[in-house]
């Protein structure tokens, strides 16, 4: 049991706990902090033991590779071997922010960060608290989501509480974070980059900077080792059964009716519009913009508790800009698909 010390961050305390936290990560201690998407379980990219602790408290598989965040253009830099004319171009668009860059990696990094690979993700964060821990540092923090593998990832400090109390050495709280879904993950070690994970920034959005942007075809049943996090594995999982209903309002309340005989109470996840139409045992409102959808997702599906709840029925959504990360995130929770 590792004593967690909490910082909730004000304007009189704040470069106090940027200092206090940046001591620990550069001790060779973990620590949660907030981004711009989710928060993050951050340690030293460079040090495998520092990175070791990391995969111990999430309970993470070895072979899934760590994001490596840094502040800069210039710390990206001195973790790859180069960087294309379009990456820049898109760091020109996009960063700060929340998009990933898998390049070619030159080993500054540990190989727990890249779990054994030829390339290495990296991406700035927006944040100003991320911002201001990195600058502290002035070294390259790995950072995954800050929650136990498999769970909802954590958009409140509150939630990093719940799962890693007690497993890491401390917990930055700058509040809620504001996109939702993690980072977008782009493959920039071809001629045309590649979509590994949809995220924060939607694939028409990087194509209007830089033109054709392909999409992996593992990201639905990946296979063998994973080139970025979140690919192979099951993610995302709230503790009670979740089924994607597509359709609308009618097909949901149908699908309620027919499900009551074998599920005691049922909750349901809609956006403002349908919800406003079903009645179950709890109904949670995600809103009714995309981006709304996206802030909630995950503290929604942490709402529903086993014991108050044995099966979630969610509607399924748009997948034009964020709406592909959305539905990316709720396929991977998901252990039904209802068809209209």
């Amino acid at each position: 049991m590792v004593q967690t010390k909490r910082w909730s961050i004000t304007e009189t305390n704040y470069q106090q706990a940027i200092d206090e936290a940046a001591a620990l990560l550069k001790s060779g201690s973990a620590v949660a902090f907030p981004t711009e998407t989710v928060y993050g379980l951050g340690a030293d990219a460079t040090s495998e033991e520092a990175v070791a602790k990391i995969f111990q408290a999430k309970g993470r598989p070895a072979d899934n590779p760590l994001i490596a965040h840094v502040a800069t253009k210039e710390q990206l830099a001195k973790l790859v071997t180069n960087i294309p004319p379009f990456v820049d171009k898109l760091i020109d668009a996009f960063s700060p922010g929340p998009l990933t860059y898998v390049l070619p990696t030159n080993d500054l990094c540990a190989t727990n960060v890249t779990a054994g690979l030829s390339t290495i993700g990296v991406r700035m964060p927006v944040h100003p608290v991320a911002q201001s821990l990195l600058k502290q540092c002035d070294i390259p923090i790995a950072a995954p989501s800050a929650n136990t593998s498999g769970k909802p990832s954590p958009t409140t400090a509150d939630h990093v509480w719940q799962d890693l109390h007690g497993k890491i050495a401390g917990l930055l709280d700058g509040g809620p974070t504001g996109v939702g879904v993690e980072s977008t993950v782009i493959d920039c070690t071809g001629e045309i980059p590649i979509v590994l994970r949809p995220g924060g920034v939607s694939r028409e959005q990087l194509e209007e900077v830089i033109g054709e942007v392909m999409v992996d075809p593992a990201l639905v049943g990946a296979e063998g080792r994973p080139k970025a996090p979140g690919m192979k594995y099951k993610h995302y999982a709230p503790e009670v059964p979740l089924w994607l209903v597509e359709g609308s309002a009618e097909k949901l309340k149908e699908v309620l009716a027919k499900e009551r005989d074998n599920y005691h109470r049922i909750g349901v996840m809609a956006s403002n519009e349908t919800a406003a139409h079903v009645e179950a045992d709890q109904v949670i409102s995600l809103g009714s913009k995309q981006s709304e959808i996206a802030a909630h997702l995950y503290d929604a599906l942490r709402t529903f508790k086993e014991g108050d709840i044995d099966l979630i029925l969610c509607e399924v959504f748009p997948e034009t800009g964020i709406g592909e990360a959305i539905m990316n995130r709720l396929r991977k929770a998901a252990s039904e698909y209802v068809a209209e």
